[in-house]
């Protein structure tokens, strides 16, 4: 797995689990994936040792890797994502078209969460 894709799926893990850490495992989670601060830079603004933000940061990732092997959540997400992306290729070649579009549209809602 790559940096980035190791990256995008650990971004994936906290928008579902994320909830479930410390406030200040989230803050720097936040601070280091989302607003792209160096270990460094965080040890600066909490006042504390650029290991204890890598251990902090190392722990949460470890507590998003566990909540999803015991849960599943992000997994099912994308799998119903790839099956209802699979339907809507099946309804584009198939059904009258006023139906197809009533489906298509009902479709698009689902896989853009808008349901």
């Amino acid at each position: 797995m790559t940096m980035l894709e190791k990256t995008n799926k650990l971004v994936w893990l906290f928008d579902f689990y994320g909830e479930l850490l410390t406030k200040r495992q989230k803050e720097i989670f936040e601070l280091y994936y989302y607003e792209d601060l160096s270990l460094g830079e965080i040890s600066e603004h909490y006042h504390i040792s650029r290991q204890a933000i890598y251990d902090l940061l190392k722990r949460g990732e470890t507590l998003l890797y566990q909540y999803e092997e015991k849960l599943g959540m992000l997994e099912h997400y994308l799998k119903q994502e790839q099956q209802l992306r699979k339907l809507r290729s099946i309804l584009e070649k198939s059904l009258t078209d006023n139906k197809r579009k009533e489906c298509l549209a009902l479709l698009d809602e689902i896989i853009r969460g808008e349901h």
